[in-house]
């Protein structure tokens, strides 16, 4: 399904591309809600992903008991307080969602309210009876993440993982989707999502002949992000033009420019397990919070002083986290 329309959506959208635009202009308006909610499900993974704080274990807060995973006190306030006005709730963060063990319901919740639905996973938990829950749930679209067609390319960045996991993960979804009486409006829509990097380059045709075999709805390549890139990165594609970063005059590679006037900390949030209220994804060491939702109701804390510093700062890409952003 697609999110229901309501009346109330319908003007808080027209209201945050309405204030989106005054902004651009020096005059700050925030009269309208998140129209998307990005709610951390898990703050942990079994994968030790090497452009991934969580996977490279930069992470000490999430050593600390009761961290983990969101509670459903939390879940339950992010729901109350956003599913009037937003229309998307996508369920991952850092952490690997599938962890949690109420995920399908958390999805069921957020359906039942007519919110559009998605989840990105290494589907590295995903069994038979998880597959068919998460179908049953009336989920949207899943992401799956597979960046090698091979165990060696899988590995070369899903450290930890098992491809044969991941394409099992796959067909079990394609099975569930296949036999459940309620999916006659295709959903989930199954995507593949796959990182651009060196040690898959030589596979990108192959995913895109057997993309639909594999069991998925759809392909989609992204570039990767990457860490102590100054003089190259050996995860960095051999093509330029597929690569977030470029070689300067200098001999080091920078940041390619990107488009000022970001709209994302406009229209949405991320809420962490613990209740953290994030501008947005690429604040990963929650620099940039706004408070905290069990604290201080989020129509408060998105329309805050800090919140409108910081949107207005992220038009001149102040902050660093939006230096390294690629929306």
């Amino acid at each position: 399904m697609n999110a229901v329309l309501t009346k109330s959506r319908c003007i808080n959208a027209l209201r945050c591309y309405w204030n989106y635009a005054l902004s651009r202009f020096g005059l700050v308006r925030n009269s309208h809600m998140p129209l998307f909610v990005s709610v951390e499900p898990a703050a942990v993974c079994q994968l030790h992903c090497p452009a991934c704080p969580v996977g490279m274990g930069k992470g000490e807060r999430l050593k600390v008991k009761g961290e983990r995973f969101i509670s459903r006190e939390v879940w339950k306030r992010v729901l109350s307080e956003t599913a009037q006005y937003a229309h998307t709730m996508q369920f991952y963060f850092q952490g690997e969602p599938l962890l949690h063990p109420d995920l399908p319901q958390m999805i069921a919740q957020a359906h039942e309210a007519g919110l559009y639905t998605i989840v990105s996973t290494n589907a590295q938990a995903m069994t038979p009876e998880l597959a068919e829950q998460l179908v049953q749930s009336g989920l949207d679209r899943i992401i799956i993440s597979m960046d090698g067609l091979t165990e060696e390319s899988y590995n070369a960045y899903r450290i930890g993982g098992s491809l044969e996991k991941t394409k099992a993960a796959l067909r079990w979804l394609r099975e569930a989707k296949n036999l459940s009486p309620l999916t006659s409006h295709r959903s989930p829509l199954i995507e593949l999502q796959c990182l651009r990097l060196r040690t898959n380059e030589h596979e990108w045709e192959q995913f895109r002949r057997d993309y639909k075999a594999l069991g998925a709805d759809r392909l989609v390549f992204k570039t990767a992000q990457l860490y102590d890139y100054a003089d190259g990165h050996p995860l960095m594609p051999t093509e330029p033009r597929y690569s977030r970063y470029v070689k300067g005059a200098d001999g080091t590679y920078h940041r390619r420019a990107l488009r000022k006037g970001c709209f994302r900390v406009w229209s949405g949030v991320v809420v962490t397990t613990t209740g953290e209220v994030l501008p947005c994804c690429y604040d990963k060491a929650h620099s940039h919070a706004y408070g905290n939702i069990m604290k201080t109701p989020l129509a408060q804390l998105f329309a805050s002083d800090k919140a409108k510093a910081f949107r207005q700062a992220a038009f001149a890409q102040t902050p660093k986290i939006c230096q390294e952003c690629w929306k």
